[in-house]
């Protein structure tokens, strides 16, 4: 048996239920690879390891009587976006300081259900606003990759959920919940060399998730193969009658799906995501991963998304609008830190404990939604943002008319160097350019590896598909991780 670290959740669930291994030995396996590699890559900023050896053992025993769920026993990271009962939940900021939630969230409490072991908290950028991981109240997190002809530079992981990408690749917990907004788990994924799949808005429940944009958070599993997605989104998924945009709908057996193939599926290659400037390896790996699927059975047809281009500057208005709103509830008053000095008022003590709480990403996209918001530029910015989000969402209802899924390129580059960027914001949000466009319109992506940069860094594929058809998305995704055979680690790991 090969070391365990190095198992799949897949392999590692069958290694449990042949009894070669327990989970106790699994999650102490995994709490001594924290302890040597964390303190280099900063992806767990809250350590839980009496949780994790009680959830352990009770698993154990639960096996032993034959009760086993989908993820029984498995070691497994969550972002600190999920509140989780009497531990740290801070979403990465200094604000949430101290903050202790007295409730589970509907996605970790279904997680646990079905035996998963919580070794602790990912890092992420601060209310997962970021695409790199370096907003984060913690720090940085670093890449476990690095590039091969300047391997002395520090890497992002990409962000928001750059704590779980990394925690995954670098073979420290076997799945990692992460949150997507605009492209929080497909791209960070896309830079560690992981699969990363944002489920259809709705698919899982949004209840006990700190909220950033309600229109457009959405939770979902970073995992090192395609069946371990599958898998771990099953366990995720299902109606929560506490989110009132929980789809009431049946969850599907998705790991069943896979093994049926691509034969007679038509995929659409959307022209406008062939940007300018776009890199030529970019287009290379998007090339080699439509004759995959050519050769695996399926017809690759050109297809059109016309108001693409608006997609960057429509997410930018709605998701910081939407933030500003939702972030107006951290005051000093109900959550984390107080600042407040002796004659203040309530003024007083609502903006200073806001101006030392909020991080210089958080407060930018504050004042931005708040000015879209203002009674002035209602109608000029927001307004008008929500009628480009429905044109964007009418292309792909259009599209998919012609085609079952989509192809493009996951993110523009790989992963690049800590600070590089930094200065410019506008960069740093192209990142997102080819998942925004999916976010705005709800549907499900997978993000997946195919293949290195010539710096040795990982690119990867993102499928897109209609709504709530997630199984022909990881049909499509079997048939590519099959074909490019992509089972690296970074080094070291």
């Amino acid at each position: 048996m090969s070391s365990p670290l190095h198992m799949s959740l897949s392999e590692a669930r069958d290694a449990l239920a042949a009894k070669k291994v327990s989970s106790v030995e699994l999650t102490k396996l995994h709490l001594d690879a924290i302890e040597k590699h964390n303190p280099a890559l900063n992806a767990y900023v809250h350590h839980t390891p009496e949780i994790a050896i009680a959830q352990a053992k009770a698993s154990d025993e639960k096996r032993a009587k034959g009760d086993v769920g989908l993820l029984e026993g498995l070691p497994i990271g969550v972002k600190d976006l999920f509140c989780t009962k009497g531990v740290n939940s801070q979403s990465a900021s200094k604000i949430l300081t101290g903050f202790k939630p007295e409730y589970e969230s509907t996605v970790t409490t279904k997680l646990f259900a079905e035996g998963a072991v919580m070794l602790g908290k990912t890092n992420m950028d601060e209310f997962a606003m970021g695409s790199a991981n370096i907003t984060s109240h913690y720090g940085n997190v670093i890449n476990p990759w690095k590039s091969k002809t300047e391997p002395a530079k520090q890497l992002v992981p990409g962000g928001s959920s750059g704590g779980s990408s990394a925690a995954v690749a670098a073979r420290l917990g076997y799945m990692a919940t992460g949150t997507d907004t605009g492209g929080s788990i497909r791209q960070p994924a896309a830079f560690t060399g992981i699969v990363g799949i944002k489920p259809t808005y709705g698919r899982c429940s949004r209840w006990g998730i700190i909220a950033f944009a309600s229109s457009l958070d959405q939770a979902g599993p970073m995992t090192r193969t395609v069946r371990d997605a599958a898998i771990s989104l099953k366990a995720m998924s299902g109606h929560d009658p506490k989110d009132s945009t929980s789809a009431k709908l049946a969850v599907p057996d998705f790991e069943a799906v896979l093994g049926q193939g691509v034969k007679g599926l038509k995929i659409g290659i959307p022209k406008e995501y062939k940007i300018d400037g776009i890199r030529a390896d970019i287009i290379a790996e998007w090339e080699k991963g439509e004759a995959m699927l050519k050769a695996a059975g399926a017809e690759i047809v050109p297809i059109s998304l016309p108001h693409t281009k608006y997609a960057l500057p429509t997410y930018y208005v709605i998701a910081p609008a939407e933030c500003s709103s939702n972030l107006a509830r951290y005051d000093g008053v109900r959550y984390g830190l107080r600042v407040v000095d002796d004659g203040d008022n309530l003024n007083d003590m609502y903006e200073k404990t806001r101006a030392a709480g909020f991080g210089a990403e958080v407060k930018r996209r504050i004042l931005i939604g708040t000015y879209v918001l203002s009674a002035g530029y209602y109608d000029a910015y927001y307004k008008k943002a929500q009628r480009v989000r429905a044109l964007i969402a009418n292309d792909f209802k259009e599209a998919f008319k012609k085609c079952d899924l989509i192809l493009t390129p996951t993110a523009p580059s790989d992963a690049f160097a800590i600070g590089d960027n930094q200065d410019d914001p506008v960069a740093m949000y192209l990142n997102d350019a080819f998942t925004i466009p999916a976010s705005l319109a709800g549907l499900p992506g997978l993000a997946l590896p195919t293949g290195l940069s010539p710096d040795g860094l990982p690119l990867g594929l993102q499928l897109i598909g209609r709504m709530f058809d997630e199984e022909t998305v990881f049909k499509a995704a079997a048939v590519i991780e099959s074909a490019a055979g992509f089972n690296r680690a970074p080094e070291g790991y």
